[in-house]
């Protein structure tokens, strides 16, 4: 059962390593590598947090507000870029059996497609986040962006 809790492995320090398609439709696409470090704090007790994702890479940042609904026991997850300054509309989901998967609707190059994140591999000093967008309902995923976390000690 998902929890106001679910997401406090991520609060602190984190170096990430990314791995995202140049495409994000083509699952044929090319990948891109690069760093980034990532910060993250509670708020509301648990049942809220924040994250700011530094690339100095690329010259961007970005941001996701993750808040917990104590009614239907799901997290709805709104993600920003510093390349945009607006906030993408949210996947919602929860945590079941230490993997958590939030689904939402968007577009990407002007199609609609539907996004999943998926929350896995959770430990103490690891975590690995990755997204996959739909162009046909949920049917079939390409898998776009990963992004692994080291714990900074």
């Amino acid at each position: 059962m998902s929890g106001p809790h679910d997401f406090d492995f991520l609060h602190g320090e984190w170096e990430v390593r990314h791995r995202r398609r140049t495409d994000f439709l083509d699952p044929a696409a090319g990948w891109e590598e690069f760093a980034s470090t990532s910060r993250c704090r509670s708020l509301f007790d648990g049942a809220a947090n924040i994250d700011e994702l530094d690339v100095p890479g690329q010259g961007w940042k970005g941001l996701t507000l993750r808040l917990f609904d104590r009614e239907t026991e799901e997290w709805s997850l709104h993600w920003s870029s510093s390349r945009s300054g607006r906030l993408y509309p949210p996947v919602a989901g929860r945590f079941e059996g230490g993997r958590g998967e939030f689904h939402g609707d968007d577009t990407h190059d002007g199609k609609e497609v539907r996004v999943r994140f998926v929350w896995s591999g959770i430990s103490a000093t690891t975590a690995r986040w990755e997204q996959a967008f739909s162009a046909d309902g949920g049917d079939t995923w390409v898998a776009n962006w990963s992004m692994d976390f080291s714990r900074v000690s």
